[in-house]
């Protein structure tokens, strides 16, 4: 499926399509960007079995210093409720923005950030989102899973991916696009 516009507008259609293809292929791993719990939420409120739903969300500190995007009572929430959440740094940015910021210039991780971001911001952070959760431990290794990510708040990409750890990134297969947008916006 093809979005016309990049957005959260997407979102219900980005999972209502992850999920067909979720069950239609007996994937049983569900990773999802959600910064604030929000689109986590919505796959909740469908009562639908997922076995394993993993919740990614932006590091500490992303936006604020010592600040955390998602509030404590909604953390909680998620995982009274059997999600898993990954609050960690970011698999394609950490150092090497830090540097970039300090010093200029561009870095292998951000170039890799770019190359993906040809296909959308959803697809880059689908992908980055997947391995972060293999490297956590999150979802199994050598095995197919579902990750969804967005341009911005909300989701717009869903893809079936076959991470692999990041230190072995280049192994990491990615299967089928299930949804992304047309236009990309600029990020």
């Amino acid at each position: 499926m093809y979005w016309e516009q990049a957005g959260q507008h997407n979102t219900d259609g980005t999972i209502r399509l992850a999920l067909d293809r979720m069950q239609q292929n007996e994937i049983t791993d569900l990773v999802v960007a959600s910064c604030t719990g929000n689109t986590i939420k919505k796959i909740l409120d469908l009562d639908i079995s997922v076995p394993n739903l993993v919740c990614v969300t932006h590091h500490t500190g992303f936006t604020d210093p010592g600040q955390n995007e998602m509030d404590t009572a909604t953390r909680q929430y998620l995982l009274d409720k059997g999600v898993k959440v990954l609050t960690t740094t970011h698999l394609l940015a950490g150092v090497d923005r830090a540097i970039r910021n300090q010093f200029g210039g561009v870095y292998p991780a951000e170039i890799m950030a770019q190359t993906l971001r040809l296909f959308g911001q959803g697809i880059k952070v689908a992908v980055e989102i997947a391995v972060m959760a293999l490297d956590a431990g999150l979802v199994p290794f050598s095995k197919e899973i579902i990750s969804i990510g967005g341009s911005a708040s909300g989701v717009d990409a869903a893809i079936i991916i076959e991470p692999a750890h990041s230190n072995h990134f280049f192994d990491t297969q990615i299967k089928e696009i299930i949804c992304m947008p047309r236009h990309k916006h600029r990020v």
